[in-house]
C-alpha cells in the first residue's frame, strides 16, 4: 500500500507530506518513495501507534524525530520541538504524521504562519480541511494562543 493512501494523507509540496497513522507496510515504503526523514507526533503508548516504528524508519536510513504530543494537552514546548525539527530537516523529503493528521495539521499551520508567511485565515483553512477545531476546545485554544 502506497504512502499516499495513509489516513488523511496530504501532500503539501513535493518535499513534504502529512498524514495520520501509517501502516507498517507504508512505513516500510517510505525510503523507496524517496522520503529521507520522518517526524512522528503520535505517542508510542497510543492505541494507534505502530509497534517498532522507530526501527522500521531508521532501518531504512531515514532520520527520525519523535515528539509525543498528548492530544488532550498540547503544549507550547511540543510545538517548539516541532519547529526545531522542521528547520533541522531542511530540504529533506519529509513525512510528518500522528494518528489522524490533527496534531500535524495544527502544528504545521502554526509553523507556516510563523516561518512561511501564511496568513491566519490560510492557516485556519488548512486545519479545517482535515478537522474541526471547535470540536476540540483544548486545540482551539492552543492554536489561538500560538497564532497570537
Amino acid at each position: 500500500m502506497s504512502v499516499d493512501q495513509a489516513y488523511n494523507y496530504r501532500s503539501i509540496h513535493p518535499q513534504l507530506s502529512t498524514a495520520g497513522v501509517l501502516s507498517p507496510e507504508q512505513l516500510e515504503e517510505l525510503g523507496a518513495e524517496g522520503y529521507q526523514a520522518v517526524i512522528n507526533l503520535l505517542p508510542h503508548d497510543s492505541p494507534y501507534a505502530i509497534a517498532g516504528e522507530t526501527e522500521i524508519v531508521t532501518g531504512q536510513g531515514l532520520a527520525y524525530t519523535y515528539i509525543p504530543v498528548d492530544f488532550a494537552a498540547p503544549a507550547p514546548e511540543d510545538f517548539a520541538q516541532f519547529e526545531a525539527a522542521m528547520q533541522a530537516n531542511g530540504e529533506r523529503k519529509l513525512m510528518v504524521h500522528c494518528a489522524a493528521n490533527y496534531r500535524v495539521s495544527a502544528f504545521y499551520a502554526i509553523y507556516a504562519v510563523r516561518q512561511l508567511g501564511w496568513s491566519q485565515p490560510q492557516a485556519r483553512a488548512f486545519i479545517a480541511a482535515t478537522w474541526n477545531l471547535a470540536e476540540h476546545p483544548v486545540w482551539e485554544a492552543f492554536v489561538a494562543d500560538l497564532l497570537g
